[in-house]
């Protein structure tokens, strides 16, 4: 059985950064795409990022240039660094193992002053 467990969330102030990670267990993610969605105060999930096994990535429009998604296959994570946060960042993150369509729990990302 597949477990996503994200970390890293918390409290930032615009303009701030975060890195949030994700760390599987269960399964190899050495195999397989990982994605980063979140899902904001009454909106649905939308997708944040794709690291896919060859190392290139993937970003929503929202996030490009800000956003950094990576991982390290030796340590069965993934990582999103995020940079230059803004109020509209404000979500529940998730990750997801696309080969078993797997979700973690989350992790709240909150932007405020």
């Amino acid at each position: 059985q597949v477990q996503l467990v994200e970390s890293g969330g918390g409290l930032v102030q615009p303009g701030e950064s975060l890195r949030l990670s994700c760390a599987a267990s269960g399964t190899t993610i050495r195999f397989s795409p990982m994605a980063w969605y979140r899902q904001a105060p009454g909106k649905e999930r939308e997708f944040v990022a794709v690291i896919n096994t060859d190392g290139s990535a993937g970003y929503a429009n929202s996030v490009k240039s800000r956003f950094t998604a990576s991982r390290d296959n030796a340590k069965n994570t993934v990582y999103l660094q995020m940079k230059s946060l803004k109020p509209e960042d404000t979500a529940v993150y998730y990750c997801r193992h696309r080969d078993t369509q797997s979700w973690g729990q989350g992790t709240q990302v909150t932007v405020s002053s």
